[in-house]
């Protein structure tokens, strides 16, 4: 094992765009954590008076603090449609982007992980129909597939999830079959096997780590294009359900109001842009890192 990770001990240093990306990311998920202990208004908390008011507009509404009835506050990004302050849906919609970016490739990565790492070790008949499974499914249209189970189990948080899970398998099944048929044959694992251990132990204990590394790499370009996905079903009304805040359905409300108050749909837009680019640069750098072929930031 100690063999096969020494290409990766020699790491160039990490520029200031890397670490801008991580600390936006890391920014991102304290604020989806913490939402209901910061002293935000209510996410639903309607402001009649303040409809699609511009940022920086005062309202007097109720605030998620114990013994707090009503305040004056402000609202940073103004409000949207129906008076409900932009800032604070941006952050509990945090919630429903990051909860989709980053539990559907931790579920492709523990399936199609698995079952990549199986077709690379035994080949054979084990390998043939994993792999057959896998093109049936990346054979079918996505899009197609991905909206017909969100229509059949219906818009909720955990169906998305689900479907989108479901569709990453296949190309996190491809990259580790791919490594760990580069890596059974090494001389680590032979000299494993001379040792007396078992394919388990060897499966685990050898090749597993490393494989990981490629494998969390391309699940950090796969939460950017899943946020990206949950953000397009929200925009097409297959996305959680109202009440439920969502970058992507923030992006479709202020659609119809795009000419008198373009920042109901444009704060959401950048959010969604600066945490897809952060997730792609951090990414971009990793890959960087584990392949010295690529240019690195």
């Amino acid at each position: 094992m100690a063999e096969g990770m020494r290409e990766y001990e020699d790491m160039p240093p990490l520029g200031p765009i890397f670490w801008l990306s991580v600390g936006w990311i890391v920014f991102i998920l304290i604020c989806a954590v913490s939402a209901d202990l910061l002293p935000l208004p209510e996410v639903d908390r309607m402001d009649w008076a303040n409809q699609a008011a511009p940022p920086g507009a005062k309202g007097e509404i109720s605030v998620l603090q114990p013994g707090c009835k009503k305040i004056t506050v402000r609202h940073i990004f103004g409000c949207d449609t129906i008076g409900r302050d932009i800032f604070t849906r941006l952050i509990f919609g945090a919630r429903v982007s990051l909860a989709v970016g980053i539990m559907t490739p931790l579920m492709g990565l523990a399936i199609g992980g698995f079952l990549g790492l199986l077709a690379g070790f035994y080949r054979g008949w084990l390998e043939s129909v994993i792999v057959a499974a896998m093109d049936v499914i990346l054979a079918f249209p996505a899009l197609v597939l991905l909206l017909a189970i969100t229509f059949l189990l219906g818009p909720s948080l955990r169906n998305i999830i689900v479907a989108l899970g479901f569709l990453t398998i296949p190309a996190f099944a491809r990259v580790a079959r791919a490594k760990t048929l580069a890596f059974s044959e090494r001389e680590f694992v032979q000299a494993a096997r001379m040792l007396g251990r078992g394919d388990i132990a060897i499966l685990f204990f050898e090749i597993l780590p490393n494989i990981i590394m490629p494998m969390v790499v391309y699940g950090l370009f796969l939460i950017s294009f899943m946020i990206v996905a949950e953000g397009t079903l929200s925009f097409l009304g297959l996305g959680p359900p109202a009440p439920t805040p969502s970058w992507g359905g923030m992006i479709a409300e202020g659609k119809e109001v795009l000419d008198e108050a373009p920042h109901v749909s444009l704060f959401p837009a950048m959010i969604l842009f600066v945490t897809v680019l952060s997730f792609n640069l951090v990414g971009d750098t990793l890959r960087g890192i584990i392949d010295p072929r690529r240019s690195q930031l």
